[in-house]
């Protein structure tokens, strides 16, 4: 099944932070962002340009985010972006939300990635 993506403007880092470390107020973004806390680490999406100096990291990633809301019900969003991506060479960093999901691609533009989904047949639209 195709699946319509979004390209979103900017990039984002991955952040690595201490399991115990407080949630930092750079980690607020109403672009994305997205926290993951084990008890290995915290992890933290945030905007590139907010990523503080010496706060272990990698990036810069573009994010395709899924047109959604997408139901839970569905089987294979992933695997199908992942599979088109994969096949293409280009890893991704994948988030998932209450209603979609956002892909991260490595770089600051997203042209490999938007080739390979599209050549896969899903539609994408440039923020």
């Amino acid at each position: 099944m195709p699946y319509d993506l979004d390209v979103l403007d900017g990039t984002w880092a991955v952040a690595r932070l201490p399991a115990d470390h407080p949630v930092p107020a750079w980690a607020h973004d109403r672009t994305l962002s997205a926290l993951v806390l084990t008890p290995e680490e915290l992890t933290v999406v945030a905007p590139s340009a907010a990523v503080p100096a010496g706060v272990e990291h990698e990036g810069p990633f573009c994010a395709l985010k899924v047109r959604g809301p997408l139901d839970f019900a569905l089987t294979g969003v992933l695997a199908s972006l992942a599979a088109a991506l994969a096949a293409a060479d280009v890893s991704i960093f994948a988030l998932s939300t209450f209603g979609t999901d956002v892909l991260l691609v490595r770089g600051a533009t997203p042209d490999a990635a938007v080739a390979a989904l599209r050549a896969a047949g899903h539609r994408v639209h440039d923020g």
